[in-house]
């Protein structure tokens, strides 16, 4: 008798747990999606990587994939063949540079992949859409702030991100377009600081050694601005040069941070579109129109709203 409801016992847990598991049973991946991250070694590109799996997630429909091209044009373009050859859902890339990612995310695109531009542009309109913000509006609002702080005169070091990356390109162009009412304004020194910190700090070592007066640093990322003002108060420069960057992202290390330590005077927040990327891709596979382009929302981070951002 014992024994037959020993065995009961066993036929019942295991039934239970059978009709658990078909009740908890995971949704099947319907759609794989390729992310093509032209590097991943910067906390900004770190940032975006994290927001596009945080927010797939949500999506058990969905499968990412992400490669990461290590600031190497060719080795990018293998990553994305990659993505062809195993006949990916959608693509998401964003570009080390322009003109080298062109041919293959045309290339994508004819096969008929659909395909999301993220951050940094291409050269054609092969693409089924492009996230990023005005990186235009916010060289030319670093401009005015700029402007302000330095009362329409002073001598400025640009550090550059990738030169051929077409952020790097509109935000040197937003910036000369924010000072161009200031001719007392001059950019005494620009090199390109590749977007990394190290770069930025090296950068201004070999400014600091050729000038004796720098007013003001603008880094075409939070980073390298960071980077420059190590680099000045190493040396003893730090009491009347102003320094601004731009990304504003949160966290210890971030931008916000950044102006609250004293280190920045501004900087411009530049979302990773991580989060955007995902929801698109879904409107995408799931046959619905998205627009061609989608411009993200920026904003001047300074001491008067840093703690907002943090």
């Amino acid at each position: 008798m014992e024994k037959s409801i020993k065995v009961l016992s066993l036929i019942t847990v295991a039934l239970s747990l059978f009709v658990f598991g078909c009740g908890q049973k995971e949704k099947t991946v319907k759609y794989t999606i390729g992310f093509s991250q032209c590097n991943s070694a910067e906390p900004w590109r770190e940032a975006m990587n994290k927001e596009i799996l945080s927010e797939a997630a949500k999506f058990p429909e969905l499968k990412v994939m992400i490669s990461d091209g290590q600031q190497d044009n060719s080795k990018q373009v293998a990553d994305v063949e990659n993505f062809i050859v195993q006949e990916v859902d959608l693509l998401i890339i964003s570009p080390n540079e322009a003109q080298p990612l062109t041919n293959i995310v045309e290339k994508a695109f004819d096969k008929g992949i659909p395909v999301i531009v993220l951050d940094r542009k291409v050269l054609t309109d092969k693409y089924t859409v492009f996230i990023g913000a005005d990186n235009i509006k916010i060289g030319k609002a670093a401009g005015e702030y700029a402007a302000k702080l330095l009362k329409g005169k002073g001598k400025v070091v640009e550090i550059w991100g990738l030169k051929g990356s077409t952020p790097a390109i509109e935000r040197h162009e937003g910036f000369i377009q924010g000072i161009s009412d200031h001719p007392g304004i001059k950019i005494i020194y620009e090199q390109d600081g590749a977007w990394l910190r190290r770069k930025g700090r090296e950068i201004m070592e070999n400014a600091l050694q050729r000038f004796d007066r720098i007013d003001l640093v603008y880094g075409h990322n939070d980073p390298m601005a960071i980077g420059a003002y190590l680099a000045a108060k190493n040396a003893n420069r730090i009491d009347k040069t102003f320094f601004i960057g731009i990304d504003g992202l949160p966290g210890a290390e971030g931008g916000a941070q950044a102006v609250l330590n004293g280190e920045l005077s501004a900087t411009f927040l530049y979302p990773t579109g991580g989060k955007k990327a995902i929801e698109i891709a879904n409107d995408i596979l799931s046959g619905r129109k998205v627009p061609k382009t989608i411009t993200l929302e920026t904003v001047t981070i300074d001491k008067l709203n840093a703690s907002k951002y943090k």
